[in-house]
């Protein structure tokens, strides 16, 4: 299952199409160990998984060993670093303003039924970047200059300014930075 999670992170796939694509491609069946006709494991493992990972905290230190093996076998050199982030859109949350104070303030709405909380995303965030307003967060990434793997990652609401994380991500390693700056 670890071995799938890499091949997503590798391939930036989503978890229909890692299943998918396990199916159709030989090369990660055999990164697998799987033989032709073998079951594969659903969509919906895969993120149960991840997301179990995720609970106990382990997907970090799994990311970090994982990164640690790569500088030692030199596929991550260290001689460039890559910083940039992207949106990633959450569904607009339909709130009056008084509402969205309330939510942003971590309190419950007595008026809100448990399904309806469920699907109210908290957590997301408004920001207007060149005019275009986004809602949702900003996947911010490290990455190595030479392998374009990534080495470190943050995930934040999309009203955090890029710089507010990625002087978190340099360290003594870094002697060159190549950012995007609009």
């Amino acid at each position: 299952m670890y071995k799938i999670l890499l091949l997503q992170r590798i391939y930036t796939l989503a978890d229909d199409q890692t299943e998918f694509q396990i199916n159709d491609r030989m090369y990660f069946m055999r990164f697998l160990g799987l033989a032709p006709g073998e079951t594969v494991q659903y969509a919906k493992t895969i993120g149960n998984f991840r997301n179990e990972l995720a609970n106990t905290g382990v997907i970090e230190a799994l990311f970090t060993l994982f990164t640690r093996e790569l500088e030692m076998r030199g596929m991550v050199t260290h001689k460039g670093t890559i910083v940039d982030a992207a949106f990633v859109t959450a569904p607009m949350q339909r709130n009056t303003c008084e509402k969205n104070k309330r939510v942003r303030s971590g309190e419950i709405l007595a008026d809100w039924s448990e399904n309806k909380r469920r699907q109210k995303d908290s957590d997301a965030r408004r920001t207007k970047k060149d005019d275009e307003m986004h809602f949702g967060y900003k996947d911010h990434v490290k990455a190595d200059a030479d392998s374009k793997g990534i080495t470190d990652y943050a995930v934040t609401g999309a009203n955090v300014h890029d710089t507010r994380v990625f002087t978190g991500f340099l360290d003594d390693t870094d002697t060159t930075v190549y950012a995007y700056s609009v």
